[in-house]
């Protein structure tokens, strides 16, 4: 590849690496352009990097990924409030995908509504009402992400006057089945499994020292740019070795054109762009993400108190393996039987291997972590609202701090700088990268209201 082709390969590579999905709208038009020019030499570096598969054709490119653990970075957000998917909207989504299979060229709303109906009654606690506005809303939610990838497009009417009244109002989408097929397509029939484990990628037993190496370093690629930071003690001996190799950053730095950060507890890929992520911070990001930094800067204040810190309890990180093990029996205890086909079950043993389900480190080779507790973080979130006015925290949080410190420990768990625990959270290694965040936030320049300046949308939501 010439050098000045480099940027170009790299940015096709992050476009498939953040949207998984690409088509001729989606995320934004010449996108798929941009990723076709490239396809031949992404599809084989997705593979031999991550193990990953890259599927094209001339309307959308699709890269299927193999998962080492359940978490919540692969959750779709609704079009316009970007709102996080509840059951209701995946569950219609499967559902709607599955009757627009059956369809032809085109449908109605109207008649979509009418096959989905029936399915939706048919399994417990689902349903579907035309009369219920939240039904009507995850329906609409869920048209309109279709709409979005390309998988739908309106030719009249629209979503919302269905919403409004459903007997008069009405939408007639063309359908693009090619793009439906490539939105819905697991790794293995979900017929043929008996457990959730089936879904994760595991090394199969017996296999030998080189291939099971090869193994850990796909493994550790992958968590390298699926996670926001990789801590080495969460990682089998194997994975760890493959973190700490010097091959591994610069594969993954040529691929992207981003930079790793090495530090002695652990390894991130560090976005340098801004737009290579879904949850950008530190950032513009409103009122939860601002929140966010100040209560970090807190912690480190607190942590490099002389006086206050030696308070601080330090208790043992959490076991990724027991947490992986406890989330993955409460998936399959939702499992249903009724449709598998038991001659071809894929059945795999739940909590068998370590390397299913994360760590492998005895529970005395774990770290201890400064542990927050609750009274200690309403209190910070109090003395920012005394420190910049209620009304710098916009509308919707100005009579809410205990809401606004929730939402805020929320993201800085989902980005791995703290974990929740019950009581409090405990503050991982890399929050403290972020001991000075509050030199890129905005400071008060005046008094009163707005003193942090945050984005005026924000007030709405």
């Amino acid at each position: 590849m010439e050098p000045a082709d480099l940027s170009s390969y790299q940015h096709a590579a992050r476009l498939m690496l953040l949207h998984s999905v690409v088509t001729e709208t989606y995320p934004r038009p010449k996108a798929l352009a941009s990723v076709l020019r490239w396809a031949d030499e992404l599809t084989k570096d997705f593979r031999d990097l991550f193990g990953y598969t890259l599927s094209t054709s001339a309307r959308h490119a699709r890269l299927l990924r193999r998962i080492d653990a359940f978490d919540e970075s692969q959750g779709f957000l609704t079009v316009k409030s970007k709102k996080p998917f509840d059951r209701r909207r995946l569950a219609y989504l499967c559902l709607v995908l599955a009757c627009l299979n059956r369809s032809r060229i085109e449908i109605t709303l109207a008649d979509l509504v009418t096959f989905l109906a029936p399915y939706a009654n048919a399994i417990e606690h689902l349903g579907f009402d035309a009369t219920a506005t939240g039904h009507k809303d995850a329906v609409v939610d869920v048209m309109d992400w279709l709409v979005d990838r390309g998988a739908l497009r309106i030719s009249d009417g629209s979503t919302e006057d269905w919403a409004r009244d459903h007997d008069r109002g009405d939408a007639l989408f063309d359908i693009d089945h090619d793009t439906c097929a490539a939105l819905f397509k697991p790794n293995r029939p979900l017929q043929h499994l008996t457990s959730a484990v089936g879904l994760l990628d595991t090394p199969a037993v017996g296999t030998g020292r080189d291939p099971r190496r090869r193994w850990a370093a796909q493994r550790a690629r992958r968590m390298l740019i699926e996670r926001p930071v990789v801590y080495f003690a969460d990682s089998d001996p194997e994975t760890a070795i493959a973190l700490r190799q010097p091959t591994l950053a610069d594969d993954i730095s040529r691929l992207t054109g981003l930079p790793v950060e090495r530090r002695a507890e652990g390894i991130m890929l560090v976005d340098t762009t801004g737009r290579f992520t879904d949850k950008q911070f530190p950032g513009r990001g409103g009122a939860v993400n601002r929140t966010a930094g100040l209560i970090l800067a807190k912690i480190a204040d607190l942590q490099e108190d002389p006086v206050r810190s030696g308070s601080l309890q330090r208790l043992l990180a959490p076991d990724p393996t027991e947490e992986q093990a406890d989330l993955l029996s409460r998936i399959d205890m939702a499992l249903p039987e009724v449709g598998m086909l038991e001659a071809l079950a894929y059945d795999a043993e739940v909590g068998g291997s370590d390397r299913a389900h994360g760590s492998g480190v005895e529970a005395d080779g774990r770290a201890r972590l400064p542990f927050v507790e609750q009274g200690v973080l309403e209190q910070m979130i109090n003395e920012l609202y005394e420190e910049f006015g209620p009304s710098s925290f916009t509308n919707k949080w100005q009579g809410d701090p205990g809401g606004l410190l929730a939402e805020a420990l929320t993201l800085l768990a989902d980005l791995r700088l703290v974990h929740l625990v019950p009581g409090g959270i405990l503050v991982w290694p890399a929050a403290g990268r972020y001991r000075n965040i509050t030199a890129v936030l905005p400071r008060p320049v005046y008094e009163g209201q707005f003193a942090l300046d945050f984005p005026l949308e924000d007030t709405s939501r």
